[in-house]
């Protein structure tokens, strides 16, 4: 399956993880979702799924947790930067109410994915379908076929009728709203009958869901044995590298020093830009955060925000490196290129590349900068700037199984 775009909406998209439960069924060992599965905990392993979703970013993800959690909540997102999780109610439908009640209160309105915190296995590609029914309708389930046949008893007891099974579909999460009509929704649900989810809630208010295609992969994690299920794919599948590029372009401008690869050069010019104009540490950034999937500079820190005017650019490079920390990754290495025929880089490349590792918290000789020239060609050949391409390797935690 290909990844699907982030949709054309007018509004964010809001995530609410339902963490509240107790997770009975899942056996002795605490609240599932805080239990380790393959060295990393449900949740942790849950948040990374979802912030690999088209258009969601960590300030617009929010959990719903138990009020004696907090601690073990803490230890699962630390490092992620979400908004402030938010107590759960006695109820799933209750944590579920008072969760977007809290987003709400941002005062921002788009669209709500809400997913259950043991489906640690929802990738971007199933978010995406979600994001893409919510231009049509006001709210999408995921859901897929039921292919076994059913019959009513219990283990143990004697096998009972038949249940026909044409179309049955098996729901599954994140289920996608726009946030005013589920939020009504659940306001208007509040004190009466439990709804078994939140497609429930929406459909006693008239609303209409569309069900898209779910993912078999998509595993709720229920009992002892999805556990040691979902155990079994981790291991096997253990890590996966990821590789990304990053291109960036400065101007020259009147100064008598320039920032290349955290290092000040002596120079008849500086290189023009909203922070320190460090072309090749913008490069390297955009590489990191390309080979995470989490977008770019940009993104992360905008141009049109006055904080971040004169800033070093080092600040955007540890916020990458932290967030490839985040994802439970590592970086293997990275490759820049300065592309400029002034100054010379030969002689500071071994005091950029030390620069850059420490930053990185990684071993000099993991990383490489060099130097080429256009031949005289283009903008940087005629003296007018410098470019710098770059390249990123990370080795990232295992996400999910294959279907």
């Amino acid at each position: 399956m290909t990844v699907s775009p982030a949709p054309d909406r007018s509004g964010p998209v809001h995530v609410l993880v339902v963490a509240a439960g107790r997770g009975v069924r899942a056996g002795p060992g605490g609240p599932k979702q805080y239990r380790a599965l393959a060295g990393e905990t449900v949740l942790r392993r849950t948040l990374a799924a979802v912030l690999s979703w088209p258009g969601v970013s960590p300030a617009r993800v929010r959990v719903a947790i138990h009020p004696d959690d907090a601690d073990l909540y803490a230890d699962a997102a630390q490092g992620i930067g979400l908004a402030a999780p938010v107590h759960g109610g006695a109820t799933r439908q209750e944590s579920v109410r008072l969760g977007l009640e809290a987003i709400a209160a941002d005062g921002e309105a788009g669209v709500a994915l809400i997913h259950d915190a043991a489906r640690p296995f929802a990738d971007a590609a199933l978010a995406g379908r979600v994001l893409a029914a919510l231009e049509r309708a006001s709210g999408a389930c995921p859901a897929l076929p039921v292919v076994d046949t059913l019959r009513r008893g219990t283990p143990g007891g004697p096998a009972g009728e038949g249940v026909a099974r044409a179309g049955l579909m098996r729901a599954q999460t994140p289920q996608g709203f726009r946030l005013p009509a589920i939020l009504a929704a659940h306001r208007a649900a509040a004190g009466g009958a439990e709804a078994t989810d939140d497609v429930a809630v929406v459909q006693a208010a008239g609303e209409e869901i569309e069900m898209v295609e779910g993912d078999e992969a998509n595993l709720k994690l229920t009992t002892p044995a999805d556990f040691a299920r979902a155990e079994t794919w981790l291991r096997g599948l253990a890590e996966e590298t990821r590789v990304g590029t990053g291109f960036d372009v400065h101007a020259f401008a009147p100064g008598d020093s320039l920032w290349l690869c955290g290092i000040e050069i002596p120079f008849d010019r500086s290189l023009a830009g909203h922070s320190d104009a460090d072309v090749g540490m913008h490069a390297l950034t955009d590489a990191i955060f390309g080979a995470l999937g989490e977008g770019d500079i940009g993104r992360w820190f905008p141009p049109s925000d006055p904080q971040w005017k004169g800033a070093a650019s080092e600040i955007f490079l540890r916020k990458a490196v932290e967030r490839v920390a985040a994802r439970g990754g590592r970086l293997i290495n990275a490759d820049i290129t300065l592309i400029c025929e002034a100054p010379k880089i030969g002689p500071h490349s071994d005091q950029m590349r030390a620069r850059l590792a420490a930053i990185m918290e990684i071993e000099p000789e993991r990383v490489s900068v060099k130097a080429t020239t256009t031949e005289r060609l283009g903008f940087p050949g005629r003296g007018e700037g410098i470019a710098a391409q770059a390249a990123a390797s990370l080795a990232l935690p295992a996400t999910r199984p294959a279907a």
